[in-house]
């Protein structure tokens, strides 16, 4: 019996298999072996989805595709990190701002150090707005430097947001009272629908992440 609702997110908790730490790199573990024991099968479907990933990120970044590597890696980290925190006793990585802060604070940190040095007229040129009229140039520099800074930010707490919400969810039917008979195939079916809606919310966040370090890549480097 869990001793709260948020007990799911504690990585210390005696009811969870692997700790956060743990659960982030069991993909390592459990990855090399599929390819080992079944190299055909999974093997062909990481290809087709990063070589799918490539493509849909290759156009926004057209002058140095070579930044793609990370979004691309970033991608299916996350994608993998969210599917095994669905699994039973595993802790979702994810669902902890100060794991997503860190992938998201070096990636930030690192494009505007990049820009400021090799793409500094570019990057004050999108400070300020085409046709932004001249009395609104000093207001349109503070917000853009404002949503600079905060983009790592909104990077974290986009993805903790979505794992938690859905966690919460499936922590709420999973505890409802079921002593009516009726009840029993209408969350049965709604925790099932909840399922599938988490394994889309998986795949969305991690590429709504990597989409968005692509275009701040684009925007550093282009």
């Amino acid at each position: 019996m869990m001793t709260n609702l948020f007990s799911i997110f504690d990585p210390s908790a005696p009811n969870l298999l692997f700790s956060n730490w743990v659960s982030v790199f069991l993909f390592i573990l459990l990855v090399p072996s599929l390819l080992w024991k079944y190299p055909s099968r999974p093997k062909f479907m990481s290809f087709v989805l990063t070589t799918y990933i490539f493509k849909e990120f290759k156009p926004l970044i057209k002058k140095s595709s070579y930044f793609l590597i990370f979004p691309v890696s970033f991608f299916t980290f996350i994608v993998y990190n969210n599917l095994l925190g669905l699994a039973p006793y595993i802790f979702t990585g994810t669902s902890q701002l100060v794991f997503t802060v860190t992938m998201a604070l070096p990636i930030w940190l690192t494009l505007m150090i990049y820009g400021w040095l090799n793409n500094t007229s570019n990057l004050l040129i999108h400070l300020i707005p085409q046709s932004t009229p001249v009395f609104l140039m000093p207001f349109m520099v503070l917000v853009e430097t404002v949503s600079n800074m905060i983009r790592p930010l909104t990077l974290a707490v986009r993805l903790t947001a979505n794992m938690v919400a859905g966690h919460l969810l499936i922590v709420l039917l999973n505890s409802t009272d079921l002593s009516s008979i009726l009840l029993t195939p209408v969350v049965f079916s709604a925790k099932q629908m909840l399922l599938l809606l988490e394994l889309a919310v998986a795949f969305i966040q991690a590429y709504v992440f990597s989409v968005l370090v692509t275009l701040y890549a684009s925007e550093f480097t282009n």
